[in-house]
């Protein structure tokens, strides 16, 4: 096969696309990691350690179920000789319907809760990994040059601080909307028809999100070669960890996902628990918003300037810098929008930049092996951002257990011991200012345009 058309300028409309599908999946990431713990807690009133024990039996199902499905996908081809951009039209209504079912109160007792609620979050992953796809493989195929996959990702990083953003604001006033959050500032049992009714909402968000992307866009890079002979799961992971890049943005990528899990996880509890006002935690991810809508734009000009690896290190840097305040005076209201603003450059920067670098890690994976991998690189990463959540919520369930969190106090509205209160700001300050650390180390060794030219260099010298 040949590149047909694969450097032709990707227009305005196609990048709306990946804009508006980025938005749509971001809020309701923003959705299910604001309220799924409440969800387990505070209506199922599943008990803190067991609603952890299940994200983390669900992250093992991940690491069985998106490898297969990777590997699957990688040796299916529609018509058109496209292997990405299809999977938008089949997984819209799973993964919307999936989403409903993540919030169906089906009322029985905890011990059938814990085992529906897990037959559901499998069935859920298995769609949320096909969504993968092309969410993260699309980026790559829709050009091969690199002026256009920054251009695209920082559309789809646009997309994404709009998506959190909108949830952030949007999705209590969603919550109120269907009758929730009456008389109450934080979730509990009573808003249960609220929060489902919520996810149906949810659910049209998705199906609107994937099918916008799929009509806009298309999938121009094509493998270099005629080799179409399928790949099994250990000679395709061979090929993936032969490239150095992609072990390491994998990494970045597993850092990256941990940080912002974090601030969506702990901003609710924060604001709750530790400002006595959940209302808050809107204005401080609205200065998280604005600040990577900013940075969404100019990061492509940052990267030009700086280079790859000096912006890299440039955004983990400033993610550090800006939870120094935090740490030292977490109950200053002034230090959480500090906090918010200096994590939104980072994390935006990053997110530009890691998809970036993967759209040129699926280029030194054909170079080195003749194949284009476009879909495992894709699920592998999805992978990563998975297991980063998973961590988070067994990390978060579990630290709040060991502190003495009560969910019959949060049922009444009532404020958690201090031990509590630390440990909530532990998880949105002392705990993402390490992950940052090893964000950093992790960036200073990717070199994906060093690697690309030393494949193509040993390729041509064969």
């Amino acid at each position: 096969m040949k590149k047909d058309n694969a450097k032709k300028g990707v227009g305005l409309l196609e990048k709306l696309g990946f804009m508006s599908f980025s938005t749509s999946t971001n809020i309701v990431f923003n959705f299910k990691s604001t309220y799924y713990k409440y969800f387990l807690t505070s209506i199922l009133l599943i008990d803190p350690v067991a609603a952890s024990n299940m994200a983390l039996i669900g992250t093992i199902w991940d690491i069985v179920n998106d490898p297969l499905i990777g590997v699957w996908a990688n040796n299916v081809k529609f018509k058109g000789n496209e292997k990405v951009r299809p999977w938008l039209l089949y997984v819209a209504v799973p993964y919307a319907l999936g989403m409903v079912l993540l919030f169906t109160d089906f009322h029985v007792n905890e011990r059938w809760d814990i085992i529906l609620g897990l037959v559901v979050f499998f069935l859920y992953e298995i769609a949320n990994t096909f969504r993968g796809i092309p969410y993260n493989g699309m980026g790559a195929l829709a050009s091969s040059d690199d002026g256009d996959r920054k251009s695209i990702n920082a559309f789809r990083s646009l997309g994404a601080c709009l998506g959190s953003g909108i949830g952030a604001v949007a999705v209590p006033l969603i919550v109120k909307m269907f009758g929730g959050l009456k008389d109450h500032k934080v979730i509990n049992s009573s808003d249960s028809a609220a929060i489902l009714k919520s996810a149906i909402f949810m659910g049209v968000i998705i199906v609107f999100g994937c099918l916008f992307h799929y009509y806009t866009t298309k999938e121009r890079v094509k493998q270099t070669s005629d080799d179409e002979e399928k790949l099994g799961i250990v000679e395709t992971y061979r090929m993936l960890f032969k490239c150095k890049s992609w072990v390491r943005n994998m990494l970045y990528i597993m850092s990256y996902g941990v940080s912002t899990c974090l601030l969506t996880s702990s901003i609710t509890y924060y604001c709750a628990y530790v400002l006595n006002n959940s209302s808050l935690s809107t204005p401080i991810m609205a200065a998280y918003l604005v600040t990577s809508i900013i940075f969404s734009i100019i990061t492509p000009r940052i990267d030009t300037l700086l280079g790859r690896k000096k912006t890299m290190a440039l955004a983990a840097i400033l993610q550090i810098v800006g939870k120094i305040p935090f740490i030292l005076a977490p109950k200053n209201a002034v230090n959480a929008y500090i906090n918010a603003v200096f994590t939104g450059m980072g994390l935006t920067m990053t997110f530009i930049l890691f998809n970036t670098n993967r759209n040129a890690i699926s280029d030194i994976v054909e170079v080195q092996n003749g194949r284009r991998l476009d879909t495992m690189v894709s699920t592998g990463d999805n992978l990563a951002s998975k297991i980063a959540e998973a961590a988070v919520d067994k990390l978060f369930l579990v630290a709040l257990a060991a502190a003495g969190f009560s969910a019959k106090l949060a049922d009444e509205g009532l404020l958690q011991n201090q031990a509590t209160q630390n440990t909530i700001n532990a998880l949105l300050g002392i705990i993402p200012a390490l992950v940052a650390v090893s964000m950093l180390i992790f960036a200073l060794g990717i070199d994906t345009e060093k690697e690309y030219k030393e494949a193509l260099a040993q390729k041509e010298g064969k």
